[in-house]
């Protein structure tokens, strides 16, 4: 491989191209891609997580390999899982998805699992996976209503949003919160550096 390596983000995610950004870093290309999400009987949310990632990060390399500029890229994807116990709340997509969810969440405990899966052009495999522990304080009737009434939980996992208005219901987080927000900085830029991607070459701005 010559010049600068090719960094290519399974994703069309905002947040995971925000974050991306955050660390100094700006993909080359966004390829998102179409998995079925759904749970397998009885998979664990951490085991989900990164059978997510993994798939999403396989299926942008089948889609790179269509694009000879991209045949010696790095591939970075992410799947983040919210879960109450061994139960995987969904990624809401209808009013009363949630509402379901922000209630379950009220006055509680529940944890935020990211995976993060790295293909690199030599044909390595790295995972890693970060789990967070969010509490959320309880909730009022009227509280409830008026965030389901923002919209800001469509397409999120656990319907909700971190960086967003319901980053005033968390009582306390522990664990990392660019994870639960959709990309754990720390292991994403370890990993990138220890497969030789040069994450700190745009610190300095243009040479």
């Amino acid at each position: 491989m010559t010049g600068t390596p090719k960094l290519l983000l399974a994703s069309g995610s905002p947040r995971r191209l925000q974050l991306l950004a955050q660390a100094g870093l700006e993909p080359d290309s966004l390829l998102p891609t179409s998995v079925d999400e759904s749970p397998l009987k009885n998979e664990l949310p951490r085991s989900l997580a990164k059978r997510l990632a993994r798939s999403k990060a396989d299926a942008a390399r089948a889609m790179a390999a269509r694009t000879p500029e991209f045949a010696d890229a790095y591939i970075l994807a992410a799947d983040t899982v919210v879960a109450v116990g061994r139960r995987v709340l969904p990624k809401a997509e209808f009013h009363d998805q949630a509402a379901e969810c922000i209630r379950m969440l009220s006055g509680r405990s529940h944890r935020v699992y990211t995976a993060v899966c790295l293909l690199t052009p030599n044909g390595a495999v790295r995972q890693r996976l970060v789990e967070s522990k969010v509490r959320f304080k309880r909730l009022g009737r009227q509280e409830i209503e008026t965030y389901l009434g923002s919209g800001e939980w469509r397409d999120k996992a656990g319907g909700y949003a971190i960086q967003g208005l319901a980053g005033t219901f968390v009582v306390k987080l522990v664990g990392s919160y660019s994870s639960v927000v959709g990309l754990p900085l720390y292991e994403t830029i370890a990993m990138l550096d220890g497969e030789g991607f040069p994450v700190r070459k745009g610190w300095l701005g243009p040479a």
